[in-house]
């Protein structure tokens, strides 16, 4: 898989208090830990806050249904000429689909998306099809929330600010268990965390 935009064209979240986070990982080839994090989705796949969309655009090539969902245009400008099918478009927003989807992906941190991990996790769960699964990339045992207010910059134009939070490894278990989910794995791999997720059967 190709680099999706160029060193000319960096990427980075910046949070209002100016704090900046090189965003070159989200537009690189895959790493292994996102390789074992795309085996285990079930499709098809809702890939929320899909930025440049190399996941969207992995889960494409592998025969996997996949579309993407951002509030950054710049980032989906990036995301369609690679063969990304997204939306501009919250998850909090009216989605196709809804009830009906294999798994909703939640990686480099966007389980902190609206600043609520609770509400997010609980919005994934009413995407979710029966027998559907949360994928979800978590910060490391230990990390303290640090709610915020950040935005995605892609090739100098920025996106909206929206509100945006971390959460450790060792909250997802009381998270999943308020949003209606349990965790059925939970994993590390070169310094990142992931869980999978499933809803407690209704």
């Amino acid at each position: 898989m190709s680099v999706l935009v160029s060193e000319e064209c960096p990427t980075q979240l910046r949070t209002d208090a100016g704090d900046i986070t090189d965003g070159r990982r989200w537009v690189a080839p895959l790493e292994p830990a996102d390789e074992d994090a795309l085996a285990r989705c079930r499709p098809p796949v809702l890939d929320v806050g899909c930025g440049p969309g190399r996941h969207t655009i992995a889960l494409g090539r592998r025969g996997v249904p996949a579309l993407g969902v951002d509030i950054t245009p710049a980032a989906l400008d990036h995301a369609r000429p690679n063969g990304a099918l997204v939306l501009h478009r919250s998850v909090f927003d009216r989605l196709p689909g809804t009830g009906r989807w294999g798994t909703v992906l939640l990686l480099d941190g966007n389980v902190g998306i609206g600043g609520d991990p609770e509400a997010l996790l609980a919005r994934a769960a009413e995407l979710l099809a029966d027998q559907g699964v949360v994928v979800t990339e978590l910060d490391p045992p230990g990390t303290r929330p640090a709610p915020t207010t950040a935005r995605l910059e892609v090739g100098g134009a920025a996106g909206p600010w929206f509100s945006w939070d971390r959460v450790g490894a060792q909250r997802v278990d009381a998270l999943a268990a308020a949003a209606g989910l349990r965790v059925i794995e939970t994993w590390d791999r070169d310094g990142r965390w992931f869980t999978v997720l499933e809803r407690v059967p209704r």
